[in-house]
């Protein structure tokens, strides 16, 4: 992951914060931009999925963050929302 990438993923997740955990889990961004760019890249990766444009997103992809591309992005002492990324079973 690109440190462009990390900085997009971390601002979904709303990172940092004072409690040093996720409190969402979404980036809305149009076609053609930078931001764009590496969110595709994210999916590929595995890392994120996206949601065409819709009358609620304005007509801009919505992105959110795979458990495993959230964990990629969590620094020293932070993490995730429980209600969003929930635990996984064993």
């Amino acid at each position: 992951m690109t440190p462009a990438q990390k900085d997009l993923a971390r601002h979904a997740l709303g990172l940092p914060n004072r409690q040093r955990r996720s409190y969402r889990n979404h980036f809305v961004t149009g076609s053609g931009g930078n931001d764009h760019r590496e969110w595709m890249a994210l999916v590929e990766a595995g890392h994120a999925w996206r949601r065409a444009g819709s009358e609620l997103t304005g007509g801009s992809d919505l992105f959110r963050l795979t458990r495993a591309g959230a964990e990629l992005v969590l620094e020293k002492r932070e993490s995730l929302d429980p209600e969003a990324f929930p635990a996984v079973s064993p």
